[in-house]
């Protein structure tokens, strides 16, 4: 009878997922990349998400690309080359895939890698030349709740594995470890626990083996209040993020600090800073500086009404082997430095000028400035160089502190709205001009042209036959404007958006307060990311305790109360009635109450609804089990991996046998435990566990987190709880011989409600009842998946859980009458 009814149970599942189709809203190729929207399916745990293109078949994408929004799901696949896709999207519910919808076919373009980042053979970053993953790179996903917790073990580091962003990529800075790394950030990051005065730094050794790509995922990723610097790097690419509110002590959103080559940073959208100390730091101090630096690109990133947007050079003191090119950038509405050079050869082309206050680009200090095909409109002073020409027009003191001039040579631009542009002419402005506007591209310009202060010429690096300048095919500055407000800033133009009123912002370089404002009050819409711990909302859902429950069969189960608060308004109730067990909504209390007596497994969703905040839910689940009676035993030697009682993750069996005997028994055939293997077993009843290993093991295996101790090949664990258990590596060892035994405890037995936690879910402190005279000694929480994140010894009653991340854990309390585990849930 219970046969048939999984039976039917499935075939429920399968007609429901049937029922309930995918519906695609938008399919998008972009650039070595695309992505792809739907609505929500009523009842699907989960989604897959499969490309199709490239060369590739139902290539199925990373689970934490998938995130939910609330009204919508999204999933961008990263990493395609260029051509035509389709994308998949498949609703999942109870492990059992539902029946797939299609895109239609999407266009994935290439990246422009124009620029000096690319030259001499170097690929920036984690990324081949056709957008692909480089091989043996390796994936790191960022959020809000992984950023000081994500591990990674890198060679070379100080000690391993390495935990939190920061500390992983101090693991990068020696130089030691070849693999390509690639970071991807998801959603909004504000300041991590560990960081570099305010900044996240980024260094290699100058390995150029060890590239890393710094990006964000989708539309709305974004570095909030935290800067990136860049430092002793080699092959570095920062691409698809967005910089605001930066509160650094360097005070940069992006920094190129020292020794640096080969970096590309591109299609980056730049916000306002943090307003510093000094008068021209109410916009934050610099969007995107390079110094002491060499082959570089800057190209396709959007300048949002910046205060200084680009400084590059500083302290280099020489003027050979610093090359630099910026295209294809939005500087839009802002102020200066686009860039003001130093020292460098600058490529400058192909970007859209916007209504500049102050002034574009500046040179200084016998710098080689190429600007060609660049479109500027309403830029009040296209170009300058210090202490001549327009720099000093009307007796002005000029604009670079002094500085000696360099020299700027123009071809192709076009121009409107200019206060003030002077070019080159050996008759009227023979010393005092801006820029050498040239009649061909590949003229060289005389040595007899020099800058009136300081009497530096221009080094025709442009004309160089061994530089990409010299073969270059630019965009018209018409085609290039098109292109740059199409494609630059993240995919799609962002999830900020804000239009600026010409007539006024044109010309006045303060801070628009509307522009700030929306950043100071920015909130994401994004939910959760499939894979990692929902995103906390002002909606909230209280879950109980019992909402998971096995229940012998005929029998009601105790009932589950689901309380809702906060700005939720009313929750939605899927999957039930089903089974036996209903539910009632009270609107009153804000509750839904669930009751009844199964016939069969019954799971089910709770959400909430509500005009703010986003939608949080939570789940139950009821199953029919028979009480525990009699002994589980698993013999590997007699029956491998294959058990109706353990399950078994991640297990390999050794390959060698090895030799013991227990309980009369020869055994031979042994289960590796390794650092991923978890071994499950649910009882209904306290048990006492036993374990037998390799003979000579003296080591130490975990249960449920907590460590135990073998003795000559054997740990018997008494009074284990009833309940879910998991067993997972301690030491290095093999496992022959596994034996659940149901018996009394004796006077050390204690009941749960014996032992109370609250409150639960958690927000920061979590408060231990006791009765019968228990006196706690020690208290352990760990996570999920058995890792121990925070011990207290003694017999506090409190528990501080302000540091753990959102999320599920397993709170095990040991105390002179024996030893309690129960979950808890941190909001």
């Amino acid at each position: 009878m219970k046969k048939i009814l999984h039976l039917t149970l499935l075939f429920w599942l399968s007609f429901q997922m049937n029922a309930q189709n995918v519906t695609i809203t938008q399919a998008t190729g972009w650039l070595e990349s695309a992505y792809v929207t739907w609505s929500p399916v009523e009842g699907a745990d989960s989604y897959k998400v499969y490309y199709t293109g490239g060369g590739l078949i139902d290539q199925l994408i990373d689970t934490q690309l998938i995130r939910n929004y609330g009204t919508y799901f999204r999933a961008d696949v990263l990493g395609l080359s260029a051509g035509n896709y389709t994308l998949k999207v498949v609703p999942v519910t109870a492990n059992i895939e539902g029946e797939a919808t299609i895109s239609e076919t999407v266009t994935v373009l290439p990246h422009d890698r124009n620029g000096f980042a690319h030259s001499n053979g170097k690929i920036p970053g984690g990324y081949n030349l056709d957008g692909t993953v480089k091989n043996n790179a390796v994936i790191l996903y960022i959020s809000q709740e992984t950023k000081n917790t994500v591990s990674l073990v890198v060679v070379g580091a100080n000690s391993n594995p390495c935990v939190g962003l920061q500390t992983i990529l101090d693991g990068f800075k020696k130089g030691n470890d070849n693999r390509p790394l690639i970071v991807r950030l998801i959603g909004n990051i504000t300041d991590l626990n560990y960081m570099l005065s305010g900044d996240i730094v980024i260094e290699n050794n100058n390995n150029v083996n060890g590239s890393i790509t710094f990006e964000g995922v989708g539309s709305d990723a974004l570095v909030n209040g935290w800067g990136l610097r860049i430092k002793k790097g080699s092959n570095i690419e920062v691409r698809n993020l967005g910089f605001m509110l930066t509160n650094a002590n360097e005070g940069d959103n992006v920094s190129l600090q020292q020794d640096n080559n080969y970096v590309w940073v591109h299609h980056c959208d730049m916000f306002y800073g943090a307003p510093g100390g000094d008068a021209d730091q109410a916009k934050g101090d610099g969007s995107l500086d390079c110094k002491r630096s060499t082959y570089v690109t800057f190209s396709y990133n959007h300048f949002w009404d910046t205060g200084k947007s680009c400084l590059l050079g500083l302290s280099e003191n020489t003027n050979s082997g610093l090359y630099i090119t910026y295209h294809h950038n939005w500087f839009d509405h802002s102020d200066s430095r686009h860039p003001r050079v130093r020292y460098y050869s600058a490529h400058v082309y192909n970007n859209y000028f916007d209504g500049i206050s102050k002034y574009g680009v500046g040179s200084t200090l016998g710098s080689s400035v190429f600007v060609e095909g660049n479109f500027f409109r309403t830029c009040k002073y296209p170009m300058m160089i210090s202490k001549q020409g327009t720099d000093i027009l009307g007796g002005s003191n000029g604009t670079f502190s002094g500085e000696n001039g360099g020299i700027i040579k123009a071809f192709n631009n076009e121009m409107s709205g200019q206060t003030s542009f002077l070019p080159y002419n050996a008759t009227t402005n023979p010393a005092q001009f801006d820029a050498y506007v040239a009649t061909t591209r590949n003229e060289n310009v005389s040595n007899t042209i020099t800058s009136f202060q300081g009497n530096s010429s221009y080094n025709n690096f442009d004309t160089d036959p061994t530089l990409y300048v010299n073969a270059l095919v630019i965009d018209s500055p018409t085609v290039a404007k098109d292109n740059v407000m199409a494609y630059s800033g993240r995919v799609s133009g962002g999830d900020i958006s804000w239009t600026f009123n010409n007539a006024i912002d044109d010309t006045h370089s303060a801070v628009n307060t509307g522009l700030m404002a929306l950043l100071n009050g920015y909130t994401s819409s994004l939910v959760a990311i499939q894979g990692i711990t929902p995103i906390e909302s002002s909606q909230t859902l209280i879950i109980p305790e019992n909402n998971e429950q096995t229940v012998a069969e005929g029998n009601a189960i105790s009932n589950m109360v689901f309380t809702w608060g906060g700005t939720a308004t009313d929750v939605t109730v899927t999957g039930l009635p089903a089974f036996g067990i209903d539910f009632v909504k009270n609107m009153t209390e804000k509750t839904v109450t669930i009751s009844g007596t199964p016939t069969d497994e019954v799971s089910f969703t709770i959400a909430t609804i509500g005009t703010t905040g986003a939608s949080v839910s939570g789940s139950g689940s009821i199953t029919i089990g028979v009480p525990s009676s009699g002994d589980e035993i698993h013999n590997f030697t007699t029956s491998g991996l294959t058990s109706s009682f353990y399950s078994f993750t991640s297990a390999n069996m050794n390959s060698n046998p090895g030799l013991t005997t227990y309980d009369d028994l020869t055994l031979t055939a042994r289960l590796k435990i390794e650092t991923p293997t978890v071994i499950t077993y649910t009882t209904f009843n306290p048990s006492t566990l036993t374990l037998v290993f390799d003979p000579t093991f003296n080591g130490i295996i975990k249960l449920n987190g907590v460590n135990h101790t073998a003795s000559s090949g054997v740990a018997i664990i008494p009074n284990v709880p009833a309940g879910t258990n998991l067993i997972t590596k301690g030491g290095t060892t093999n496992l022959y011989y596994i034996k659940t035994q149901y018996s009394s405890l004796g006077t050390n037995e204690f009941t749960k409600n014996e032992i109370g936690l609250y409150p639960n879910p958690v927000t920061n402190e979590l408060n231990i009842s006791l009765s019968n005279n228990q006196i706690i000694q020690n208290v352990s929480v760990y996570s999920i998946v058995g890792q121990l994140v925070k011990r207290i010894n003694g017999s506090s009653t409190k528990v501080d859980t302000s540091e753990l991340s959102s999320g599920v854990y397993l709170i095990n309390i040991q105390t002179n009458k024996g030893v309690f585990d129960k979950k808890i849930i941190k909001k």
